[in-house]
């Protein structure tokens, strides 16, 4: 089969190519020596080409989906100078904090949420929790791509672009006050052990209840078990919640964003993954961050010339709808 019935390059020149594939592979070296190449990537840097090079409404979705590949590569990155090497990990004050706020008692002693669900749980909340949980990138990226399809590439890109700041914001949080995951203290202690692997804790609970490792798989690659504030995984329903009211989407969709929403608040406490601070923090987050990108961002010049020029290119051709 002629490789013009493949891919189509009608209206791309040589340089974009050249440019694109140099991109490529020059990322793919600096992940493999800087901070090392996981299936994952090569598997999105081989989706990106794909997509980039099949077809020009395709092309069109690869371009549009670079704030969400940004999101990954940034986040894996932190891996290059880890944040519990800018500040000291937080252990015991937010543990202590936790449970003088939200504490439990438990006989003659006070326990935080997190604990008093890992000796109190059952099957059903185990079952509704890994669901919640594995919506928590899945479900934004599917509403972007949503978004994309169905023509509305403003709304789209104004979405994926606060995602990606949002991130960011998240991020710095991290480097600002590295924490310990609730189910870290619970386990090792309030001595930080920076060699500690990723832990599913309470989540573990849903693997063997399928008997498929489907959390085990995504946390056997967390790049920094210290970065539990603000709780992110809070942040991300969050923010497509609100920007399907921005985008005008139906109240069904909105309506089940939020329970989803509210699903990954409790899961994150119910799994011990975070504390109810983390979760807080992580509101708090997307709903700054939000403010920042809508009232300041948007109304940068230059970043409206690029939003601008973003939002033509990607939604030349596109389906009205």
């Amino acid at each position: 089969m002629k490789i013009n019935k493949l891919f189509s390059l009608e209206g791309l020149s040589r340089r974009e190519i050249v440019l694109v594939l140099a991109c490529c592979l020059v990322f793919l070296l600096l992940q493999g020596i800087v901070v090392g190449l996981i299936p994952a990537q090569i598997v999105m840097v081989g989706l990106f080409l794909l997509l980039y090079f099949a077809h020009d409404y395709t092309r069109k979705m690869a371009v549009a989906l670079l704030p969400f590949i940004a999101f990954e590569i940034s986040y894996d990155w932190m891996r290059l100078y880890p944040n519990y090497l800018v500040n000291e990990v937080d252990t015991q004050a937010i543990y202590e904090t936790e449970r003088q706020l939200f504490g439990i008692g438990d006989g003659a002693k006070s326990i935080i949420p997190g604990e008093f669900f890992m000796s109190h749980h059952n099957a059903i909340a185990d079952l509704m929790a890994g669901f919640f949980y594995l919506c928590w990138v899945p479900v934004p990226i599917a509403f972007g791509l949503y978004l994309f399809i169905k023509g509305k590439r403003r709304d789209y890109l104004r979405f994926a672009l606060a995602f990606l700041f949002v991130n960011w914001l998240g991020f710095i949080g991290y480097y600002i006050h590295p924490t310990a995951p609730p189910w870290y203290v619970l386990q090792y202690g309030f001595e930080p052990d920076f060699s500690t692997p990723g832990n599913v804790a309470g989540l573990i609970r849903f693997d063997e209840m399928i008997g498929i490792p489907v959390f085990q798989s995504i946390y056997v690659n967390n790049s920094n078990i210290f970065a539990a504030v603000p709780s992110l995984h809070a942040a991300y329903m969050l923010i497509a919640t609100i920007y399907s009211v921005i985008s005008h989407r139906s109240w069904f969709c909105t309506t089940i964003f939020a329970l989803i929403t509210v699903g990954i608040w409790w899961t994150a406490v119910y799994s011990c993954h975070h504390y109810i601070i983390d979760v807080l923090l992580g509101i708090a987050t997307a709903c700054v961050g939000i403010a920042l990108f809508e009232k300041l961002l948007m109304r940068w010049s230059f970043f409206s010339r690029f939003f601008n020029a973003y939002s033509r290119y990607i939604g030349e051709n596109s389906v009205r709808g």
